[in-house]
């Protein structure tokens, strides 16, 4: 179990200490969760009101709450104290040292120095992995993919040939990196090609023979980028599919063929974007946002939960809704349709002297 002083709490995390009560911290939970040897994360006013009523003798607080009678530790950033003190308590899933008995690798597959593999890990023909990765149990490396240093990948990462991994990535459970792209043709214009020329679908077609685009890009993820569980990130079609330096990607994220993710870019799950799409640098993508295909996105934007993207946007942009239309336009359409209902509203009072009106007048409505 491990266990900190107060002291060494306060040192970690930047925060000024006002010591009521020695305490050994051996866990960290909110307030109402707390015993005696727990900090208690009082992050915001509920969490601080709840102190009252807490078991714990300590607590992390924002700075300027001060506690008579009790232990605090003030923090001017809240979140990040929290990070450092989850860094410190984390406990890392065990890994195998050295290259497990079932893992195969290639004879030409080259390894760097510390490399774990665990079991079923197989590492393909001319593959190679950095010095210190992890790779946990199931994992696949393709034909010629280069995995970089110190990257950790969970159980059941899959990366495809050619890939490249940079150092430092962390990618967790069912990861596939590499899949071919969704990507076809058929001998004539179908009906998607005529509704985007046209704006209508014509009739007569017969059915045709869709033909497979091979694709014979590849991905290119960047350093320090973490992928969630069950993400997929298609190989482009001819060039790259590329995912910048730091970039964060949730679970369940599908990325298409070509697609070009910038550097510092937040994903969050659910996320769909579509073939040949650029995001640029330090963007946010909320929850369940689908982005079409072709579309640019400028570095700084953020694109709220469940926008449906079907244009381009420049940088700073924050757009909202379904279609996604910048977040001043979107609010001035919401008071639209309020403005709208308040009409309604008032004409379905009024309908019935229009109705009288109408009729003494002769008049047909």
């Amino acid at each position: 179990m491990k266990t900190f002083t107060l002291e060494q709490i306060a040192q970690v995390t930047g925060g000024m200490l006002s010591k009521a009560k020695d305490v050994a911290i051996t866990n960290i939970a909110p307030p109402l969760l707390a015993d005696e040897n727990t900090l208690a994360l009082a992050l915001g006013e509920d969490e601080i009101a709840n102190l009252s009523n807490t078991k714990a003798k300590a607590a992390l607080v924002p700075l300027g709450v001060n506690i008579e009678g009790f232990t605090t530790i003030e923090v001017e950033r809240p979140r990040l104290a929290m990070m450092q003190l989850i860094t410190m308590f984390y406990e890392a899933p065990h890994v195998n040292s050295g290259v497990h008995p079932s893992a195969t690798v290639h004879p030409t597959a080259k390894l760097g120095e510390n490399v774990s593999l665990g079991p079923n890990v197989v590492i393909a023909e001319n593959a190679v992995v950095g010095d210190n990765t992890k790779i946990l149990a199931n994992g696949y490396i393709g034909n010629n993919a280069i995995i970089g240093k110190n990257c950790f990948f969970h159980p059941g990462v899959n990366i495809g040939d050619r890939v490249q991994v940079g150092d430092d990535c962390i990618l967790h459970h069912g990861v596939s990196l590499g899949a071919d792209g969704f990507s076809f043709v058929t001998e004539n214009p179908n009906n998607i090609e005529q509704a985007r020329q046209d704006g209508e679908i014509k009739e007569g077609n017969a059915n045709q023979v869709i033909f497979k685009i091979p694709s014979i890009g590849s991905v290119i993820i960047g350093k320090n980028v973490e992928i969630g569980a069950n993400t997929t990130i298609d190989r482009g079609t001819i060039e790259n599919t590329i995912v910048g330096d730091n970039t964060k990607i949730d679970n369940l994220v599908m990325i298409g063929h070509n697609c070009r993710i910038g550097k510092g870019c937040m994903i969050v799950s659910q996320v769909g974007i579509a073939g040949s799409s650029v995001i640029g640098d330090r963007v946010v993508i909320a929850g369940q946002v689908g982005i079409a295909d072709h579309i640019n996105i400028g570095n700084d934007c953020i694109l709220a939960a469940q926008a449906g993207v079907s244009k381009s946007f420049p940088e700073k942009s924050i757009v909202i809704g379904s279609p996604a239309v910048p977040r001043k336009e979107f609010i001035k359409q919401l008071k639209l349709m309020k403005d709208a209902s308040e009409l309604v509203t008032k004409f379905k009072k009024y309908e019935p002297l229009l109705k009288t009106f109408l009729e003494e007048h002769d008049i047909e409505g």
